[in-house]
């Protein structure tokens, strides 16, 4: 079993810039599909970012690339997600994701693909 807590998160004006962090123990993820995902009041949760543990492929939604960066400290067993230029709609719970059976499809998981889940982590974008 794994277990994920996010952290980071909070109130940021637009423009600006948070790193969330997801730290994993029970067992390494250097072997596992990561991915973070969002869920907006009265929405889907969607794929926000992935990073593949086979060749270190990293995903991104259309709404965030070139804003957001995903990456992994496999000694630090932790997960990151930088955000800059924040956006309103960047507004949501974000959650990290690890998948244990099989890697990252390309172009990104589905909430459904992921086995493990943290709790979340609230970041609000005023403007």
């Amino acid at each position: 079993q794994v277990q994920l807590v996010e952290s980071g998160g909070g109130l940021v004006q637009a423009g600006g810039s948070l790193r969330l962090s997801c730290a994993a123990s029970g067992r390494t993820i250097s072997t596992y599909g990561v991915a973070w995902f969002r869920q907006a009041p009265g929405k889907e949760r969607e794929f926000v970012a992935a990073n593949a543990w086979i060749g270190g492929a990293t995903y991104y939604t259309d709404s965030v690339k070139g804003r957001f960066t995903i990456s992994r400290d496999n000694a630090k067993n932790t997960l990151y997600l930088q955000m800059n230029s924040l956006k309103r709609e960047d507004t949501a719970m974000y959650y990290c994701a690890a998948r244990a059976a099989g890697d990252i499809d390309y172009g990104g998981p589905t909430p459904s693909q992921m086995d493990y889940w943290g709790q979340g982590t609230q970041v609000t974008v005023s403007s």
